[in-house]
């Protein structure tokens, strides 16, 4: 029987690390240790060691998923999403370096078949991670484009920007649209340059925890061989 190369499998998730801001004016989170290995050693008698972690952080930490409840107060939460919006998706790349403009227009989906598929937007953006200018004047999707891929029947957009909105205004209109439509939005991924255009599925499950609308996930692409 012939054997055949195994799909790869690419990361597309930020590591989340103590004091590390995902977004400016929101804390970093704090880890450390709960049970260190040395308080634990004295509960073992074979020299076994354990650490139990503990971390403090506000949900939009990391690579996360916002979900409707994340805007919407009669939206659903992250226990109330089915597993099948998040996990397994056909994907799509959509690639527009931000140095040739932040504004990523409807245009830029235009005969696509996005119909039931994640679509993730590549700028660039990513390389910015850890530093000061990934807070201001970043790539974004444009309300007309929201719209396109409502129209397109998606079933999940991501982005590789601090925002899938344009965070210069007051506004948030891509997110009142997809998350009103039930689209789940994943923010602040990266490593999108190693995925194909398309041939992949796409992962992004948060755990199942009632009453937030937002959580880190880890992201990736499994990509056909």
């Amino acid at each position: 029987m012939e054997n055949l190369p195994a799909p790869r499998l690419v990361d597309l998730s930020h590591a989340i690390a103590d004091g590390v801001v995902t977004y400016k004016g929101l804390p970093g989170p704090h880890i450390c240790d709960f049970i260190s290995r040395e308080q634990s050693a004295a509960n073992y008698d074979d020299g076994s060691t354990f650490q139990i972690g503990k971390i403090e952080m506000v949900a939009n930490t990391g690579t996360y998923v916002d979900v409707p409840s994340h805007r919407f107060a009669d939206g659903k939460d992250l226990s109330e999403v089915g597993i099948e919006a998040f996990a397994n998706l056909s994907g799509i790349v959509v690639r527009q370096p931000f140095e040739s403009g932040l504004a990523v227009e409807a245009a830029a989906f235009d005969g696509l078949d996005m119909r039931g598929r994640a679509v993730l937007v590549q700028t660039g953006w990513d390389r910015h991670w850890g530093t000061d200018l990934y807070y201001h004047d970043h790539p974004f999707v444009t309300a007309e484009a929201a719209e396109r891929l409502l129209a397109a029947g998606v079933a999940l957009v991501g982005i590789d920007s601090h925002n899938i909105d344009d965070t210069r205004i007051r506004t948030r209109p891509v997110h009142t649209a997809l998350l009103r439509a039930g689209i789940p939005i994943c923010e602040h991924m990266t490593g999108l340059a190693n995925v194909p255009d398309q041939g992949f599925r796409f992962t992004a499950a948060p755990p199942k925890v009632s009453g937030m609308g937002t959580f880190p996930v880890r992201a990736y692409a499994l990509i056909d061989a």
